[in-house]
């Protein structure tokens, strides 16, 4: 697919303003991780972009997210810092970057910055400038060294586990132990889950995400098997929310499962990947381009690309990309089989990205929908025993 040419949308709604600034500091690596949908799927647009933001477009961004957020008076905007590796943009890029952000957005709207990185260049000047800009830090890890060196290896194969484990151990100093975002790990089928959840613990993180390795109906994840009724996916995540749900004490948050809990409550999602709720995230690539989530790229070539630059093209308008539509067209952008089941309101049709078959685009219920209408079941089994939850929610 070439830019720009994700299906048209046949939605008319009211979007919500983009609260969410994904922002592609550096676009490669030191890392090669083998399940990276940024590096390893359909979309190889990586190869084409610069190494790092320049400056330029940095400043070209930070006057648009302040149009945005100015036009729409947005009291707060998220702005994540991510790659690549965003790290290897180095501390006077992120530096320069906070500092433009914030003096450009100006004191009417918060911002909260974010970086999601691997860890393994985080020493104590980049926590230093973290901590001058109460940057939010999430770190990858997958669990015990067995379990992370399935896939995130360095490009020789060597294993990345002590350097992640030393940055978490830095990151847990109480100096800096404020900035300690959680660890987001992907889901890998041959781990034991109870033994990943509790490597994790050791590192007393104040948020876990379980992230399902990205995977659609023409490219299906590792397990999926052509059986539809098999929930490998879900059985792994019920061990963990076993694990977690009847401690004696809360040891962490877990987001997958607090958005599933708060949606079966008639709360809001914390999650794009579960819910109905509009998504009002963009991501801005190293070159300054306005695309959809990143996620896209593991679907097909350009389906995250949009056309649209932070040059010459406001939010507003990225906001009216069929893309961007159909991600905030909630139960609309589903189709009929999502639309008739009884939990759609919690699933959601789960990610995006998952639901893709090439045929049918994104109708489709998600590659994990066995596994998601398992995992929901039973938790709302489990509220069931402190709280009224639907009936037809527990229904199998």
């Amino acid at each position: 697919m070439s830019a720009g040419s994700y299906p048209n949308s046949p939605y008319r709604m009211e979007p919500a303003p983009v609260r969410q600034f994904l922002m592609k500091v550096h676009s490669r690596c030191n890392l090669k991780c083998d399940h990276c949908y940024v590096y390893e799927h359909a979309d190889q647009s990586w190869r084409l972009q610069p190494n790092v933001m320049r400056p330029k477009v940095i400043e070209q961004a930070a006057i648009r997210i302040a149009e945005h957020a100015g036009k729409h008076d947005l009291p707060f905007v998220v702005v994540i810092f991510h790659g690549g590796e965003p790290l290897l943009a180095g501390t006077q890029t992120l530096d320069y970057a906070a500092r433009t952000i914030r003096r450009t957005v100006g004191s009417q709207t918060r911002i909260a910055f974010g970086v999601q990185t691997n860890g393994l260049l985080l020493d104590e000047a980049f926590l230093e400038l973290f901590a001058a800009h109460g940057v939010s830090v999430g770190i990858s890890l997958d669990g015990s060294p067995a379990a992370n060196d399935r896939h995130r290896l360095f490009a020789d194969g060597r294993s990345s586990y002590a350097g992640v484990a030393a940055a978490l151990r830095r990151l847990n100093n109480p100096r800096f132990r404020h900035l300690f975002g959680g660890i987001l790990c992907t889901v890998d089928l041959a781990n034991e889950p109870v033994e990943v959840f509790e490597h994790l613990l050791s590192f007393e993180p104040p948020e876990i995400d379980f992230l399902l390795p990205h995977g659609h109906w023409d490219n299906p994840p590792p397990g999926r098997t052509a059986d539809q009724t098999s929930a490998p996916y879900g059985k792994w995540l019920i061990a963990i929310f076993d694990r977690w749900y009847h401690a004696k004490v809360q040891e962490t948050r877990i987001r997958l499962f607090e958005s599933i809990i708060s949606l079966l409550l008639g709360g809001p999602s914390g999650s794009e990947n579960v819910g109905l709720g509009k998504v009002d995230l963009a991501t801005i690539e190293t070159d300054g381009s306005i695309e959809l989530v990143d996620i896209l790229k593991s679907v097909a070539a350009g389906m995250a690309a949009t056309g649209l630059h932070v040059e010459w093209n406001s939010f507003d308008e990225y906001l009216q990309h069929p893309g961007a539509i159909a991600r905030q067209a909630g139960l609309m952008s589903l189709g009929d089989t999502c639309r008739r089941c009884p939990i759609v309101g919690v699933c959601g049709g789960g990610q995006h990205a998952h639901r893709y078959r090439e045929d049918t685009l994104f109708s489709n219920p998600s590659v994990y929908c066995a596994d998601l209408t398992l995992l929901i079941r039973h938790i709302a089994r489990r509220l069931a025993t402190d709280l009224t939850v639907p009936p037809h929610i527990m229904t199998r």
